[in-house]
């Protein structure tokens, strides 16, 4: 906050002599040289460019028992600042915190990256991803702060499960068993998990935001793969509607959801809990019915308004107002592909882009109204 607006507050008669006063003294105290914190940015991203640019000229002729060494001792290095000093530095700046971790985060994940190039070795990508997990979500969940490990955890288990995924796939021998098909589509969903138990942490923790950020990271994962259902039901790319195995497998992925739903509905009492809850519940029986009305128009796209709805009005309840937001200019999205779904043929002709034309400017301001209209005034934190 500039000290000019405090003036022009000051000056309209929004706040008085004293209370002025009190804000430019606290935006002093807290102030932040964002010029100088570039200055020192840029100098120590030309340091860090001019040591890769060293060692990438020179890399075949280090050894490479050499370079997996240093590579451990860095990550040994940053694990013994971050035990040794976290709460010292966690006082002066939790994002200090937050950058040391992602960046041992990411230290580990490309750890394995360099042991198959230095030993010319090869395996499924699911498996060093599984042990990288195995070696730092234990670290990331203890010591996160914010939305970047939150985002490196998560994003990390959705890469792991559906790597694993498409490893043990093979529809090249006649496609994989029925039971094969729920297991897969019960690890595939499984990154859900992180909801409940996300929302269970984030009045028992002192990082209640990195928790915030991790249910809000699961609830996005449910109700993408959600709407992605029905708009591969639109577009027939299932190949085969009805009650078979592989709708099943679509029923145990939604199952889950439905399960990481209640969970934090129990886990965290209140209207923003169970909005929350609703949700990821509400993703989860999308994912059968999506897969039962495949190559269908109609039926999906009713599916995904059912689904944004639903969030539009657990948004109304729980008063997110940038949730509430997003669900009108999503519905409004889908109802302007959905229109040229039904009446293709019009594009074909100059009237009918002008009628489609007028159709977007409607809908676009049809949600706009209804976005300013109804939208909640407060917005809580999800």
């Amino acid at each position: 906050m500039s000290a000019r607006k405090i003036a022009e507050w000051h000056d309209a008669g929004l706040i008085d002599t004293a209370t002025r006063d009190r804000l430019v003294a606290y935006e002093a105290d807290h102030a932040r040289p964002l010029l100088l914190w570039a200055v020192f940015g840029i100098g120590a991203l030309a340091i860090g460019l001019g040591l890769v640019s060293v060692v990438a000229a020179n890399w075949e002729d280090i050894p490479g028992l050499l370079r997996l060494t240093i590579h451990l001792a860095l990550i040994a290095g940053l694990l013994a600042v971050l035990f040794a000093r976290e709460e010292r530095l966690a006082e002066k700046s939790p994002w200090a915190i937050e950058a040391l971790v992602f960046t041992l985060a990411a230290l580990g994940l490309t750890f394995f990256g360099h042991i198959g190039q230095v030993y010319q070795t090869s395996s499924p990508l699911w498996q060093p991803l599984a042990v990288w997990l195995a070696l730092f979500a234990p670290l990331l969940l203890l010591t996160g702060r914010s939305w970047p490990t939150a985002l490196a955890l998560m994003g990390g288990a959705v890469w792991c499960a559906w790597e694993y995924a498409g490893a043990m796939t093979d529809y090249g021998n006649g496609g994989p068993g029925l039971g094969l098909l729920l297991w897969l589509a019960f690890v595939t969903a499984l990154p859900v998990a992180f909801a409940p138990l996300a929302a269970w942490m984030r009045a028992r923790s002192a990082r209640p935001d990195f928790w915030r950020r991790l249910e809000q990271l699961a609830l996005a994962y449910a109700v993408a793969g959600a709407s992605l259902a029905t708009a591969l039901a639109a577009v027939g790319a299932f190949g085969d509607g009805g009650l078979t195995k592989e709708w099943a497998s679509m029923a145990t992925s939604g199952a889950v959801a439905l399960a990481a739903g209640l969970g934090v509905v129990l886990a965290r009492p209140g209207t923003s809990g169970a909005m929350a809850g609703a949700i990821i519940a509400g993703a989860g029986l999308v994912l059968p019915l999506a897969y039962a009305a495949d190559n269908l128009t109609l039926p999906p796209a009713l599916l995904f308004f059912a689904l944004w709805g639903g969030i539009g009005a657990a948004a109304l309840a729980a008063h997110w107002r940038g949730v509430f937001q997003l669900s009108v200019g999503v519905i409004a999205l889908r109802l302007i592909i959905l229109s040229f779904e039904l009446a293709g043929d019009l594009l074909m002709s100059g009237f009918g882009l002008i009628l489609s034309g007028v159709m977007i400017l409607g809908v676009a301001w049809g949600a706009v109204r209804v976005s300013k209209t109804f939208a909640p005034v407060k917005e809580d934190a999800a």
